[in-house]
């Protein structure tokens, strides 16, 4: 008879194994209904090990020779229930027939003959478990006692030259008490919506010898190696609404889809909106604005290196229009190198604008950590950079130094992120009342200096992008995601989302392919558990068409401001509004920094855009203008959306922002 012995490397070996498929079902991030109560069954292998001494079978059989060590694979059977209220503690309980039969190794008797002992010791075994899944994934470990009920103690004892002999060993506990520790990992066979989830899901396990010794007497124990699969069904309420129509018009540039449905007396409204055409890219003529500031570094008072820095010789060329078609074609929602290059070549630009406006004035009002001696150095380095580099008479440069810029970013009581508060208030502001600076925004009290004229190519444009809105999410949802599904039933997975609205580009969704139609599921989880869903279609078509020209106006706030829009009221309305086409498209879209929490920069993100709209929609029927198309959008601080990095400070700055595209009717 062969004996099978698992290692202490085999058994590491095992439970490795399911660790690593454990972080890899972890990485996955397709949001499932999640039902508390699973029940299934699950088989398994019992990997029986004996050790310690018997030698008494039974009142009648005492063998000459002692069996000692011993080893077996064994079937393994239960009904199991599990109960999982949240994403890591649980509990389990299984009900099974467990085989802890085995054969010891043969032994020799004093007669020289070889000796055999078997049994099929087997038991119901109650084992309840405490269930963790410590990292909110599909993989978990599990541990408890086990309680096992004796149903079978038959032996077999075979010596060469007698007869075998089948009998029961006595003194066998009739209830004997253990423990074990395990780990297993489920996966998914369910398609995610379905309100019944199947898993599979394979396991190992560990039950000790500690106190699993199946006698009274002597010292035999059992150890097992456990390794199974077990099916699991668990079932949530859903609540579904009706497939709504899909886009059809070909004419019609962006076509939206809204339903609703009540939760807890709430109102939840779901819409899409999704382009008829998706434009891969677009020029955009940009009216970028400058900021007036020039950050420092912590501990110096010199001008930062990334700020360009030219030669008088260089500074004697310099035109700000040198930078409208120069820099490189970055012009899309996410990162931009090329306004970044245009900002930091600020003293650049104002020093242009001095040199050419000869009574133009300035005031330098330097800010340093409550050391305004230091904030009054920074300002003068600004200022022999302008006086020594471009020519400009210091009389007309005046400089200050204070402790807090005049609008500080940290706020008296502030607890939270001081160090990048603080690394936007280490600053010099550039000030001044002379008109020929300024553009006509705030009217003639306005601290912001004339935008510079930019174009570009601007790549993914957000009249591209599949628009899905969840009015009440916020407050009423934990969690919502998406799932699009082309003809040929290739599903995409989008999410998880905690706030009302969300974006994904139409060239995304088609990727390869030049067109394509689409059922979207917006699957949703309310605050008490509820699954709610709702169903649309779209349909999508690629357009490039570089002769289409786009415009693009960017205003900017302070710190957790958005009232300072009434400053841009005459800006709004008097520049960015008549340039509105009729039946053209206006969308409005909020950011933020990545200071404070996400809700509530979401809801500032909105504010910001709402109120923009507001504005330029007032002045649009004041013109008489018909048929624009606003689309709001607020995005807080989700960095994939923001126009900048966060890791500088101006590039912070430039996030707290409202950018509004400005899109013919073609």
């Amino acid at each position: 008879m062969t004996h099978i012995h698992l290692s202490t490397n085999k058994i590491l070996i095992v439970m490795l194994s399911f660790l690593l498929i454990g972080f890899t079902t972890n990485a996955q991030t397709i949001k499932r209904v999640q039902p508390s109560w699973w029940f299934g069954e699950s088989g398994a292998a019992n990997f029986n090990n004996y050790r310690g001494t018997t030698q008494m079978l039974n009142q009648n059989l005492l063998v000459p020779t002692a069996f000692h060590k011993g080893s077996s694979i064994k079937p393994y059977a239960s009904l199991l229930a599990e109960y999982r209220p949240g994403k890591i503690l649980g509990g389990m309980l299984n009900v099974a027939f467990d085989n802890r039969g085995g054969a010891f190794d043969a032994v020799v008797a004093p007669c020289n003959c070889p000796a055999n002992l078997s049994t099929k010791l087997s038991y119901i075994t109650i084992e309840p478990s405490l269930r963790i899944a410590p990292f909110a994934s599909a993989f978990y470990v599990f541990a408890g006692p086990t309680i096992a009920i004796n149903l079978s103690k038959e032996f077999t004892y075979m010596q060469e030259k007698q007869t075998e002999i089948h009998a029961d060993f006595n003194d066998i506990r009739k209830t004997m008490f253990g423990a074990q520790a395990g780990l297993g990992v489920d996966i998914p066979l369910s398609a995610k919506a379905s309100p019944t989830q199947m898993t599979l899901s394979p396991f190992a396990s560990f039950q000790t010898d500690l106190f699993d010794q199946p006698r009274t007497v002597e010292t035999w124990a059992i150890y097992t190696i456990r390794a199974g699969i077990a099916l699991k069904f668990g079932s949530k309420k859903v609540a579904v609404l009706a497939p709504l129509p899909g886009i059809s018009k070909p004419d019609t540039i962006t076509n939206t889809v809204t339903n609703t449905i009540t939760v807890n007396n709430n109102t939840i409204q779901f819409s899409v909106r999704a382009p008829k055409v998706v434009p891969l890219n677009r020029r955009v003529k940009e009216t970028f604005p400058l900021r007036n500031s020039v950050f420092f570094d912590i501990n110096s008072s010199n001008i930062p290196n990334r700020y360009v820095y030219l030669t008088p010789s260089q500074a004697i060329t310099f035109k700000e229009s040198n930078l409208q078609n120069a820099q490189p074609e970055n012009l899309n929602t996410g990162r931009s190198a090329r306004q970044l290059m245009v900002y930091h070549n600020i003293l650049n630009i104002i020093g242009d604008r001095l040199r050419n406006s000869t009574q133009s004035t300035i005031i330098l009002v330097g800010s340093s950590d409550n050391n305004p001696t230091e904030g009054k150095l920074m300002a003068e380095n600004v200022k022999e950079y302008l006086v020594s580099n471009f020519g400009i008479n210091s009389p007309r440069i005046t400089t200050e130094g204070r402790g807090k810029p005049i609008i500080p970013s940290e706020q008296p009581g502030a607890t939270k992120d001081l160090v990048l508060l603080r690394e936007g208030d280490r600053r010099v502001d550039i000030m001044s009342n002379s008109p020929e600076l300024l553009l006509q925004v705030g009217g003639e009290n306005s601290d912001f200096f004339k935008p510079v004229q930019i174009s570009a190519v601007q790549q993914d444009p957000l009249d591209s992008h599949v628009i899905l809105s969840v009015d009440g999410a916020s407050d009423q949802l934990k969690v919502w995601s998406v799932d699009i599904t082309d003809e040929q039933g290739i599903e995409q997975h989008y999410g998880p989302y905690i706030t009302d609205q969300a974006s994904i580009p139409g060239k995304t969704i088609l990727g390869s392919n030049q067109q394509g139609n689409y059922k979207v599921v917006m699957t949703g989880e309310t605050k008490t558990g509820q699954i709610i869903m709702k169903e649309s279609t779209v349909s999508l078509i690629k357009m490039d068409d570089p002769k289409q020209e786009g415009l693009r106006y960017s205003i900017l706030f302070d710190f957790d401001k958005y009232k300072t829009i009434d400053s841009y009221t005459k800006f709004l309305t008097e520049i960015v509004t008549p340039l509105i086409p009729e039946n053209g498209t206006v969308i409005i879209h909020g950011h933020t920094d990545i200071i404070g929490d996400e809700k509530y920069n979401h809801t500032l993100s909105h504010n910001r855009a709402n109120q923009t709209r507001q504005i330029i929609e007032k002045a649009s029927t004041i013109g008489g203008k018909k048929g624009i198309t606003f689309e709001v959008i607020g995005y807080g601080k989700d960095a994939s959306r923001s126009p900048f990095e966060n890791n500088l400070p101006e590039e912070r700055f430039y996030n707290r922002t409202v950018i509004i595209d400005i899109i013919p009717s073609k």
